[in-house]
């Protein structure tokens, strides 16, 4: 099975590397609940897309890259994208038959699964809080899944087309 040409690995890359800088960008105090998983959706978006060629590796270095520039525990996020990457794997093959709004549910669920264990580590590792609202970022992330899977399958289009 080869790959499309929009899953050429610099561009696989390049989306993961804008996805993070996404992620870290800065947000007034009020808002940060707000951001999206840009990083999270990313990786699911190119598990589901390529999964032979982007997977659990991926998911540790972009973790790994994550920790370094938020200053959290190292290991945090690269085990929280492991995860995700990992448990994409499972649910590719049902992945790719359901539509649309059925695919963003299932980001829904796999997101907040990935928040919840965020949320499980950082109480292991110092005082925090939990509230309902960690789910957020997996809402509207489900919420945007269909837009970013339009966007990128025209992307694929054009460069397959030129």
């Amino acid at each position: 099975m080869t790959a499309p040409p929009s899953a050429s690995l610099p561009w696989v890359w390049f989306t993961l590397v804008l996805a993070l800088s996404l992620q870290v960008m800065p947000l007034a105090d009020g808002w940060q609940i707000w951001r999206p998983d840009w990083l999270g959706l990313m990786l699911i978006y190119w598990c589901m897309k390529a999964p032979h060629r982007v997977g659990v590796f991926h998911g540790f270095f972009m973790g790994i890259l994550l920790d370094l520039i938020e200053g959290a525990p190292l290991g945090q996020n690269a085990l929280i994208l492991s995860l995700l990457a990992f448990l994409c794997a499972l649910v590719y093959p049902r992945f790719r038959a359901y539509s649309l709004v059925q695919q963003a549910v299932l980001i829904f669920v796999l997101l907040g699964m990935v928040q919840l264990v965020e949320q499980w580590l950082r109480t292991l590792l110092g005082p925090f809080s939990i509230h309902l609202s960690f789910l957020l970022p997996s809402l509207i992330s489900a919420l945007l899944w269909p837009w970013l899977t339009t966007l990128f399958e025209a992307l694929g289009r054009r460069l397959a087309s030129n």
